[in-house]
């Protein structure tokens, strides 16, 4: 095989495979093994942790969360390890595709979550420290207002900041602060019904039930 068709190959697998990482439904599973209910009807009809809470209660949004968390991360430690050229440009594509997944995965008709635990992986895989400053903030702004869409609204706007910031002077800084920055996009836009109920005041506070 040539080396553009060995390369072409590589991408493509990659991208499959972070893919196919990211669209694995573990709140929905969770939830349907627990409850025997599609999670998509419950709640704010989200796949993710959060939405699990609601519905079946803190352990099950916790083995969610941790799931959620590890397919970004390890599809991140996988393209990194197949090691192929332009490296950081590649892993910024498989970050991407690991984030489609968890919002359109295949197996539920493309109805999934809002990709902020997932983001969290992919980042931790990426730049542990960007990660971690914005799962801090997080922290914060879920301590003060105890909204989860806030919280994660909040950290995904520093996230690109952060990111340009903590990469100064790295070869990486470019794809990766692209990434923070399409994040970012994606997690507003995951999060348009949570801001119009923020605005109204609606939203539910954590571990309250969804309107």
């Amino acid at each position: 095989m040539n080396p553009a068709a060995s390369s072409a190959l590589l991408w493509l697998s990659c991208l499959l495979a972070a893919y196919g990482l990211g669209s694995i439904p573990s709140g929905w599973l969770l939830v349907k093994w627990l409850r025997g209910v599609d999670l998509r009807q419950q709640g704010s009809g989200s796949t993710g942790a959060t939405n699990v809470l609601r519905v079946a209660g803190r352990w099950p949004a916790l083995a969610a969360l941790l799931v959620d968390v590890g397919k970004g991360t390890v599809a991140i430690v996988l393209a990194k390890g197949w090691g192929a050229a332009p490296g950081a440009w590649l892993q910024v594509v498989v970050g991407l595709c690991a984030l489609a997944g968890h919002i359109w995965p295949l197996w539920l008709r493309f109805r999934g979550g809002k990709a902020v635990a997932t983001a969290l992986g992919v980042f931790l895989g990426l730049s542990p420290p960007v990660a971690l400053a914005c799962l801090g903030s997080f922290l914060v702004v879920l301590a003060v207002v105890p909204m989860v869409s806030v919280a994660s609204l909040a950290a995904g706007v520093l996230l690109p900041i952060l990111m340009a910031w903590g990469m100064a002077g790295s070869p990486a800084r470019l794809p990766y602060t692209l990434l923070a920055l399409t994040t970012m996009v994606l997690v507003i836009w995951r999060h348009r019904a949570n801001m119009q109920r923020i605005w109204m005041g609606q939203e539910p506070r954590l571990g309250q039930k969804a309107p």
